[in-house]
C-alpha cells in the first residue's frame, strides 16, 4: 500500500456543526454530504458516510423517476430534483409518488 494512503473513505471524521448531528440524519458539510452515523454535538468529531443508499427525506410535492440526479436543500434539509442553489449529491435509486415525505437515493460525493 502506498505511503500517503490515509483511509478507504467509507466512513470519514468529521467536525460536528452549529447544533450537533443526530444518527441517521444527513448534513451537509462544505460540499460532501453524509449520514451522521452517531449522535454528537457540535464541535465534537462524528463519523459520517459519504457514499451508500439511504432513504432520506425529499421535496414531498416531486415526483421521481430511477436514475434521475438529485442535490441537496440545505436550507430545507431535504434532497430534491432542483439543481438551482443546491449540492448535487447523488441519484434516486427508486421512482418515488408526489407526494411522498422519503426517497431512496444513492449518495456517491
Amino acid at each position: 500500500m502506498a505511503k500517503n494512503f490515509v483511509q478507504p473513505g467509507d466512513t470519514l471524521t468529521l467536525t460536528a456543526p452549529s447544533g450537533g448531528v443526530v444518527s441517521g440524519v444527513a448534513y451537509l458539510i462544505g460540499s460532501l454530504l453524509v449520514v451522521a452515523q452517531v449522535s454528537k454535538a457540535q464541535g465534537l468529531p462524528f463519523a459520517g458516510k459519504p457514499r451508500g443508499v439511504w432513504v432520506l427525506p425529499k421535496t414531498s410535492a416531486q415526483a421521481w423517476t430511477e436514475g434521475v440526479k438529485v442535490y441537496w436543500d440545505n436550507t430545507n434539509k431535504v434532497v430534491t430534483t432542483t439543481a438551482t442553489d443546491n449540492t448535487l449529491v447523488g441519484f434516486a435509486v427508486e421512482a418515488a409518488a408526489n407526494p411522498s415525505a422519503t426517497g431512496v437515493v444513492w449518495l456517491n460525493n
